[in-house]
């Protein structure tokens, strides 16, 4: 496994990060919290050193399991990057987005007030059983309220010794830029994957320029470059890629056809495809971590052992070059 540091902090993290989202269920059509607790834990035993989790994923639930995980792991040795900015228990700020698949239905607002911020961070703490938290990062901007003001509280519990450094996910060069003006931010955590580049335009350039290190989530576009998707897949109920944009038919047949062109070079370096596109999204400019998530140890072991797949400029170039015939219909 290979560690990087995480922007100007002292904070070496795994490349193949535990993405904890699936295991807290919500979205994802649920999940088996045994499985997810021995998938944190396999991870662990393959060199995957960091978790990224969030209070809105299963509601408190996911940092209740990767709590669980620390209590039998060396706390010294993990990196816990969680986040704030999203609350379903109060309606104040913007609404995020309302999940009407839940009975009754979610409201999940944008809400990072100073005293909410604080209020999170204990709760975190709470739930994930820790006295302090490596990675605190704000989960969406948040429209209502100014951005120094929730970067105040960063540095408070900062000063406080809560949090070890601060990021932002979802954040923009400007919004990056006006949160810089209070406090030193080691991170951004964005979508980005072989079907999703936006962020190479300005973002990953200002974050080399700037020495912060860019954490990417959906590296495998939510499983579909894993391979296993395939046209006419089932979805379990409540799970929300049914539906959404990357994972109509015609797209999900596309990216099949791109997949299939690459199973030689995957056979070659004796990796599945998810390791190969985990592999080759870590070789990207700029990119520092990948989150992967798993639901069971088999999954988060294949994950882990992607950091075993060793591509030259030759192979990258020939991913990239039948990459580029790759046309989405959106």
């Amino acid at each position: 496994m290979e560690y990087r540091q995480i922007g100007g902090s002292d904070i070496q993290a795994s490349a193949i990060t535990f993405g904890a989202w699936a295991i807290g269920g919500w979205m994802w059509g649920g999940a088996d919290r045994k499985e997810a607790l021995d998938a944190i834990l396999a991870s662990y035993e393959h060199g995957v050193t960091s978790i990224d989790t969030a209070p809105v994923y299963g509601q408190g639930l996911s940092e209740e399991i990767v709590g669980d995980a620390l209590k039998q792991l060396p706390r010294d040795k993990v990196q816990v990057l969680t986040k704030f900015g999203l609350r379903w228990d109060i309606k104040e700020g913007s609404l995020h987005f309302k999940d009407e698949t839940e009975v009754p239905p979610l409201e999940v607002y944008r809400y990072t007030r100073k005293e909410s911020v604080i209020l999170e961070c204990e709760n975190c703490l709470r739930r994930l059983g820790t006295d302090y938290i490596d990675l605190f990062q704000q989960h969406w901007p948040d429209p209502t309220t100014p951005n120094e003001e929730t970067m105040e509280a960063l540095l408070r519990l900062q000063e406080q010794g809560k949090i070890r450094a601060s990021g932002v996910s979802n954040f923009s060069v400007e919004q990056m830029k006006t949160a810089e003006t209070v406090i030193s931010l080691a991170s951004n955590q964005l979508p980005y994957s072989m079907l999703r580049r936006e962020i190479e335009k300005d973002i990953v350039p200002y974050c080399i320029e700037n020495k912060k290190a860019v954490i990417v989530y959906s590296p495998l576009q939510r499983g579909l470059l894993s391979g296993k998707i395939k046209p006419g897949h089932v979805y379990n109920e409540g799970d929300s890629r049914e539906g959404d944009r990357f994972y109509t038919a015609e797209n999900i047949k596309r990216v099949n056809t791109y997949l299939d062109e690459l199973k030689p070079l995957a056979a070659d370096k004796n990796a599945s495809l998810a390791q190969l596109v985990i592999a080759w999204t870590l070789r990207q400019p700029g990119i520092t971590l990948a989150l992967v998530g798993a639901r069971n140890p088999e999954q988060a072991i294949q994950n882990a052992k992607a950091s075993d797949v060793v591509l030259t400029s030759e192979e990258l170039k020939l991913i990239d070059d039948k990459l580029s015939k790759l046309e989405l219909v959106f």
